[in-house]
């Protein structure tokens, strides 16, 4: 088998972390598009049942990440996927304007990839 695509190789735990990620973003944010008229406490509970499977992908997500990469790498990894998933769901699913803004903090976070691999690399 490809060592690339084991359950353990690090292509795995990104697939992984994109799941968790957008589970993470619906339980997040979903709830103001949906749930505004709603009494907070089940805008909770429903976001509570949204990310128990953000944990379900995310916890072997970041056991398989720490096998071939540092915490502060998976860190700033988990940023990335973080941004790439929400601005899509921003403009996309909740009818959010894309700024430059978006592209500038991306930008960002690209520095900080560089910062924290480049002494791996």
């Amino acid at each position: 088998m490809n060592p690339l695509l084991s359950p353990a190789s690090p292509i795995s735990f990104l697939g992984l972390l994109l799941l968790s990620n957008i589970f993470m973003t619906f339980a997040w944010y979903a709830h103001l598009r949906h749930l505004a008229d709603k009494p907070w406490w089940i805008a909770v509970l429903v976001s509570w049942g949204i990310a128990f499977f953000e944990y379900v992908l995310q916890v072997p997500g970041n056991r398989i990440g720490f096998q071939h990469f540092s915490l502060g790498q998976l860190k700033i990894l988990q940023e990335v996927i973080t941004l790439a998933v929400f601005v899509p769901f921003a403009v996309f699913y909740m009818g959010e304007s894309f700024r430059m803004d978006f592209l500038w903090a991306g930008l960002c976070l690209l520095g900080a990839v560089y910062f924290v691999f480049r002494g791996a690399l």
